[in-house]
């Protein structure tokens, strides 16, 4: 039996479509995936789609189960839930979470999806792919009891590692924003908000991810000293200017990556990319996370939606795509 899907596809950068796709056979080790929701994921999906990704970056920045090449065309996206029509009795009519793009039907390996918990609905659970990317951030940055810590960037990442740094006892966490309407994803995750010339300095630990010149810099600025900045904008093909002088030597600070394509060293051994994303799901439990979801649009739209995502004319933090 002939089976088809539909797809979304960057034809070329600021311009996408969608086509046609015929799904193999799902063979053994394989499931048969229908979509019911996929999110636009808007900070790296607007790069893709700019055609902002650095020559030198192509490699890195391929998503799991990308088609094409950039800047285009390209099949690309990571936040995809479904249901599994065919495949082992373990998982069958399953609701499943998959580093897959916008399709309504595809083919993986077993092993590739990540069935969605009983308390998590399943359209919450497409933030799972980001709530790993806040999981992986504090596996890196490993806050203590009692911590001091900035969040600086309420994006769809920043109020992620909020949400989940909330639950940490003792500490002071502060989401940091030049956008006063994200108070209220603060006060859903019970933490505090503040603009930047608000924010208290003193910090233990900053968490950076507005994607900005401004944000890196106060970030540098509210730092303890011996304090660390976990950098965690992604700035494509952007050149990015770091105030290393001033204060910078003498109070012996410290910015340090994190991405979410390597497991941290002091989890590698222990930890894999299916623990992770497990333990994001379970996170999900949550009903907070629900404010991280600020539009929803039908995959039909999603040709006329995307430029608008990514051009910030539709604000959005996650945009959710039904199908």
């Amino acid at each position: 039996m002939v089976r088809e899907a539909r797809a979304f596809w960057i034809r070329s950068p600021g311009s996408g479509e969608i086509r046609d796709e015929v799904l193999p056979e799902p063979g053994p080790g394989e499931v048969l995936v229908r979509t019911l929701c996929t999110g636009v994921s808007r900070g790296t999906e607007a790069v893709v789609f700019r055609g902002g990704v650095p020559p030198n970056q192509h490699a890195v920045m391929r998503a799991p189960f990308q088609d094409g090449t950039f800047p285009g065309p390209v099949k690309y996206g990571y936040l995809n839930v479904g249901v599994v029509e065919d495949g082992p009795s373990g998982l069958l009519g399953r609701p499943v979470f998959c580093l897959y793009p916008h399709q309504t039907r595809y083919v993986v390996p077993a092993s590739a999806v990540c069935p969605v918990p009983d308390d998590v609905p399943p359209e919450r659970a497409v933030l799972a792919g980001t709530v790993e990317t806040a999981v992986n951030a504090l596996w890196d940055a490993a806050p203590l009891i009692g911590d001091r810590i900035a969040v600086v960037g309420a994006g769809m990442v920043g109020c992620s590692v909020a949400g989940v740094l909330a639950g940490f006892p003792g500490c002071r966490v502060q989401l940091v924003d030049t956008d006063p309407s994200r108070e209220g994803v603060a006060r859903a995750f019970g933490v505090e908000f503040v603009l930047p010339e608000q924010a208290d300095g003193g910090c233990d630990l900053v968490i950076h991810a507005s994607a900005t010149e401004a944000g890196l810099a106060r970030s540098l600025e509210l730092l303890a000293p011996d304090g660390e900045v976990v950098e965690l904008s992604w700035y494509g093909d952007r050149r990015v200017a770091v105030p290393l002088g001033e204060f910078f030597h003498s109070r012996r600070l410290t910015v340090r990556s994190s991405q979410v394509g390597a497991v941290p060293p002091a989890r590698r051994s222990r930890r894999g990319f299916a623990d992770r994303l497990a333990l994001a799901l379970r996170l999900l439990a949550d009903p907070a996370f629900d404010v991280l979801i600020t539009g929803e649009s039908g995959f039909a739209e999603l040709p006329r939606i995307m430029p608008r995502l990514a051009s910030g004319e539709l604000p959005a933090l996650c945009h959710r795509i039904t199908y």
